[in-house]
């Protein structure tokens, strides 16, 4: 019934990383996570911190090569992960994602829906395509929908459950330089995590949004490709700097953790202050 390999190898990960840090158990202990857009950016540290705080880690993407490359990182660290290749808009690859992790470590704990795209044609409505609309909503919106669709069923099999749904600081803010769809779509997973939220609640499952502010990934960096639009943005925030993975890393390790059993519904911001911003320190 399983037909996709799972495999290994190895990578050297940057700056910033939690990738040289062993795995000696913590504050995952016993759990099992999924982890979609596992490959980079906030999934890869994700992955690594993670496995590194005790969790059996299945790292999902569609870059076999670099997921296969986190899973490799985290064996030689101690830890346990497999990787699986998915695409997120698709609903066969996402209920087999599922099968995958409850079929190696018998059970799901925490559902990680990180994967997204932004592209860098999504402007405004006037001169986006339907293209990139369609293609911006089906992996950051549907994506998102597929996962709880497929996961939730799992973790009441569990009995409780975290599920983190990565949506943006765009959700919560316009801004006069536009990617409308990318915009919608994250404003979409915002709402469907609080409904989502309220619904399960009372079963044991918790369910939050957790909103990036931007970040040096390599997903930004594509988009913001020259000084000018990376400058364009910067003197709005508070810590005149972007953030980086590792720090998102940590909210989602928070919300992924019996810390916090409390948490349900929230809309969790690592933005370095934007969203509080009007005027910004000199």
């Amino acid at each position: 019934m399983f037909t996709r390999t799972l495999k290994t190898s190895v990578i050297s990960l940057g700056y910033r990383s939690f990738s040289n840090i062993k795995s000696s158990g913590g504050r995952l202990d016993g759990k099992v996570a999924i982890i979609t857009g596992g490959a980079d950016g906030v999934g890869k540290e994700s992955s690594l911190l993670f496995a590194k705080e005790g969790a059996k880690v299945l790292v999902v993407d569609l870059d076999a090569n670099k997921g296969n490359s986190v899973v490799s990182q985290i064996k030689s660290n101690g830890g346990n992960a497999y990787f699986f290749q998915a695409d997120i808009s698709q609903a066969a690859q996402v209920k087999e994602m599922i099968e995958v992790a409850e079929k190696n470590y018998g059970k799901l704990d925490i559902l990680f829906n990180n994967a997204g795209i932004m592209i860098s044609e999504d402007d405004d409505s006037i001169n986006t395509t339907e293209e990139v609309w369609d293609k911006t909503m089906n992996v950051n919106l549907k994506g998102v929908f597929l996962g709880c669709k497929y996961g939730i069923p799992a973790l009441l099999r569990n009995g409780k459950g975290s599920i983190i749904n990565t949506a943006s600081f765009v959700a919560l803010m316009g801004a006069a330089t536009p990617q409308i769809a990318y915009t919608a779509s994250k404003g979409g997973v915002l709402a469907m995590t609080r409904e989502l939220a309220v619904i399960h609640a009372k079963q044991g499952i918790r369910v939050n949004a957790l909103c990036p502010g931007p970040l040096r990934t390599e997903l930004l960096d594509k988009f913001l490709s020259t000084d000018e639009k990376r400058n364009r943005r910067l003197v709005h925030l508070p810590m005149g700097r972007f953030g980086y993975a590792n720090e998102v890393a940590n909210g989602a390790l928070f919300l992924a953790s019996d810390e916090s059993s409390y948490v349900t519904a929230s809309t969790f911001l690592v933005d370095g202050g934007l969203t509080a911003s009007y005027v910004t320190a000199i």
